[in-house]
């Protein structure tokens, strides 16, 4: 019979998320981490499908997915249906049919990958919660991710939807709106903090602490790392903006903006705050005046944490999450440099969800200790 622990199992004064022991606990942490894997790479792929423009080939939506054309007639209906959506009267017309399926293909390998992950998530959660391995607070939050992750289907479709509406002007290329597109981005990228931050908890339910100096040095990088994380934040979230406006296709120079820092139309839209969200030239000043800001911020939590007393991986991380902040920028430079090549363009945004992942470790390894284990350490780390 399946049963679900009502409460958290209490471990020397602490609670765990996983019960039954360490290889539930090992087996409940691998799932997860997979999971958050998995996630990943749905956002690579759906950067993929974006950079390639397959996006809007696929002209309907079915919740449990179909086959796909296995004849060619079956190709040439869905090749005709095609034909009717703006982006193709208006970017691809005359495209042939073998260019055709090769986006398609993409689309569809976007949206089957993603009901892929539901079932290989759902099938291990079930298998844990039947043999008893997941308290209450765990599958609560859990079921919230899974929801999440079904709701995401939903998003995607709503934000194709808008890219096969007519576009306001004959003068304007049929693309989804930016709001659609920042949603579903967005909520990958909470999707996977979530399950990254829940694996970690499973197998890491403790900080790595040894001394209560440790202790009092990993608190002072918190009280630096949680602001410098809401940059990240902020900064991914305006990535997605530049992405819905194709923004990097535009100003394709560095550090100024074609001729200048700033150009004359940043708000030009009214009201005012639609530049920030639908003005090319604003959307793209924001990402860099924030990606700027996320490198300085990042650079000034390794500074200052240099001559703390801290746990050697929390100081790891630290110099990790710098390098791969200023590889970050290092990627996004090029990309625009380079008028956004699928390649880079992909790294970007890949780059993004691992500067984010770090940023999470990073938050994670620096939580409070339970006071179990503060009353067990030393004032001073053992020296071997």
């Amino acid at each position: 019979m399946s049963t679900l622990a009502s409460v958290a199992t209490e471990k020397e004064g602490f609670k765990l998320l996983v019960t039954a022991g360490p290889r539930a606990q090992k087996m409940v942490g691998i799932w997860l981490f997979g999971s958050a894997a998995w996630v990943f790479s749905m956002v690579v792929l759906g950067g993929i499908t974006r950079l390639t423009r397959s996006g809007l080939s696929m002209t309907d939506w079915k919740f449990t997915g179909r086959l796909p054309p296995l004849s060619d007639e079956e190709w040439q209906q869905e090749f005709e249906k095609y034909k009717q959506s703006p982006e193709y009267k208006r970017v691809n017309k005359g495209m042939s049919i073998e260019d055709f399926k090769f986006i398609y293909w993409m689309e569809y390998a976007h949206r089957m990958w993603g009901r892929a992950l539901g079932v290989m998530f759902a099938l291990p959660f079930s298998y844990f919660l039947r043999k008893g391995y997941i308290t209450l607070r765990l599958g609560l939050r859990l079921s919230a991710l899974f929801a999440l992750g079904a709701g995401q289907g939903l998003i995607g479709w709503w934000m194709v939807k808008s890219g096969l509406e007519e576009p306001p002007s004959e003068y304007v290329e049929p693309r989804v709106s930016p709001y659609r597109l920042a949603a579903h981005l967005t909520s990958a990228f909470v999707i996977y903090s979530g399950l990254f931050w829940t694996a970690l908890s499973v197998v890491m339910p403790e900080p790595p602490a040894e001394s209560l100096a440790w202790v009092q040095g990993a608190a002072k990088v918190k009280r630096l790392a949680i602001p410098v994380s809401l940059i990240v934040g902020i900064t991914v979230v305006s990535g997605a903006f530049v992405a819905g406006n194709d923004a990097g296709r535009a100003y394709n120079t560095f550090p100024k903006m074609g001729d200048v820092w700033i150009p004359d139309d940043v708000f030009e839209l009214k009201p005012l705050i639609r530049n920030f969200f639908e003005n090319t030239s604003t959307v793209q000043l924001d990402h860099r005046i924030l990606a700027t800001t996320t490198l300085i911020s990042i650079s000034a939590l390794w500074w200052s944490s240099r001559k703390l007393d801290i746990h050697p991986a929390i100081r790891s991380l630290v110099g990790s999450t710098l390098g791969m902040a200023a590889l970050q920028v290092t990627l996004g430079v090029s990309t625009l440099l380079s008028y956004v090549p699928v390649s880079l363009g992909t790294a970007h945004q890949a780059g993004a969800l691992t500067l984010l992942t770090l940023m999470l470790l990073l938050n994670h390894t620096v939580r409070r200790p339970s006071m179990s284990l503060l009353k067990t350490l030393p004032q001073v780390a053992k020296t071997s």
